[in-house]
């Protein structure tokens, strides 16, 4: 199992997660088993997204997608602030 991890800093919550709901980069399609989206204690202007993967190739080409496809457009990431964080993390038992 891999988990792509994306933290990054948000103008609004409402604004950042309609967009997300919308889904411009079809998670499902793309391979995405599950997602998580979490908000540090204290950081109301903070996400962190998990979305899990079975094949590492998969998580890269997403990762890959959301660079050129989400991220570049304000459309499609309308309270983004800034640059994302992320790193791909492999299962561990």
């Amino acid at each position: 199992m891999f988990t792509l991890q994306i933290e990054h800093s948000i103008t609004d919550f409402s604004t950042w997660k309609a967009p997300f709901d919308r889904d411009p980069v079809g998670r499902s399609a793309s391979g995405v088993l599950a997602h998580r989206i979490g908000r540090p204690v204290g950081e109301l202007q903070y996400i962190v997204v998990e979305l899990d993967f079975a094949d590492l190739a998969l998580a890269e080409q997403l990762l890959k997608n959301l660079r050129t496809q989400v991220w570049r457009s304000p459309a499609n990431a309308p309270a983004l602030a800034g640059a994302p964080k992320t790193r791909i993390i492999e299962a561990a038992s």
